[in-house]
């Protein structure tokens, strides 16, 4: 009886939580079929990276593991040849 009006009341700490639809990420570089990342491409790399200059993970930018590394090397390369901050 208690427990029934408890939630009814809406207590919020006895409801479960909501769950919030995500959309699924995906790997834009498989997706478009891009095999190799150009590091003099700066306004390609720019998308990966944030307000600060660094590099954004892996759990945001949605890009497969074999591609961040590569996104990776390629802004340091750009890096060192001053293309990017």
């Amino acid at each position: 009886m208690a427990q029934n009006d408890a939630q009814n009341a809406g207590i919020r700490y006895l409801n479960p939580p909501t769950v919030e639809v995500r959309k699924k990420k995906y790997c834009r570089f498989k997706k478009a079929g891009i095999k190799y990342v150009d590091y003099k491409d700066a306004e390609f790399l720019k998308k990966f990276l944030n307000e600060q200059g660094k590099i954004l993970p892996r759990r945001i930018t949605g890009t497969s593991l074999k591609f961040q590394r590569k996104v990776a090397q390629a802004v340091k390369r750009a890096r060192s040849l001053a293309l990017l901050p």
